[in-house]
């Protein structure tokens, strides 16, 4: 097996259609959490819904705020168009989604797909968090690789002697070159990028936007142990 990590894809339907055209077709695709809070939330998640046994979930943070009374990170004014935009069923849906997903991949092993840390949905880690500070988040886990997402940069690092990957986001790269970030997991780590045309949607608000170093050093001021 290989995998398609797609992660913080926020409702971008051109972005997620940009990157399943360029996912193997003996891939499977683990949807790392964050999928409908954004432009094109219903035709987002049916997208995926669409394809089936190949889809592997987890729930993201956004996924689970959707549900009032949950407490996160997600704008709230985003959450609110977004619950006009989806029914009851796709809300718990994306809500009881499991919190990670474990799969054996042909030449990386164990990996562990989670949103932000193993330890919970909202931690927040960069390629520069000090290890010391983020290691307990790990602590414990047995895995030859986690795959998470949630700061919506792309990395690769070691944390407690585990090797941790960021795969990016599919629709709210904080990245220089504009596109949809993922990564194609087995027999090795390959991090990709997709172009897409941006689509006008009835989203209220100005889509988030910044650069890699802005938005990881934001990133920093609410990093784990800071």
């Amino acid at each position: 097996m290989r995998v398609a990590a797609l992660y913080d894809v926020h409702g971008n339907l051109p972005a997620l259609d940009a990157v399943l055209a360029g996912v193997p077709d003996d891939a499977a695709i683990v949807v790392g959490g964050d999928v409908a809070a954004g432009l094109f939330p219903a035709e987002t998640l049916e997208r995926l819904r669409a394809l089936g046994d190949r889809v592997h979930w987890l729930r993201g943070n956004a996924d689970r705020e959707l549900t009032p009374g949950e407490e996160g990170l997600a704008p709230a004014q985003m959450l609110d168009w977004v619950r006009t935009q989806l029914s009851d069923e796709q809300i718990a849906f994306l809500h009881g989604l499991p919190p990670s997903v474990t799969l054996d991949v042909d030449g990386v092993g164990r990996v562990l797909f989670v949103h932000a840390t193993p330890r919970n949905d909202v931690d927040i880690f960069t390629e520069r968090t000090p290890e010391e500070r983020v290691a307990p988040s790990f602590a414990g886990v047995d895995a030859d690789l986690v795959v998470c997402g949630h700061t919506h940069t792309q990395f690769e690092r070691e944390i407690a002697g585990l090797r941790v990957l960021n795969a990016g986001s599919v629709g709210m790269a904080y990245e220089d070159a504009p596109g949809a970030y993922w990564a194609l997991v087995g027999p090795d780590v390959q991090h990709r990028r997709s172009t897409f045309e941006p689509r006008e949607s009835d989203y209220p608000d100005e889509w988030p936007s910044a650069s890699r170093d802005e938005a990881v050093s934001h990133f920093e001021t609410l990093a784990v142990g800071s």
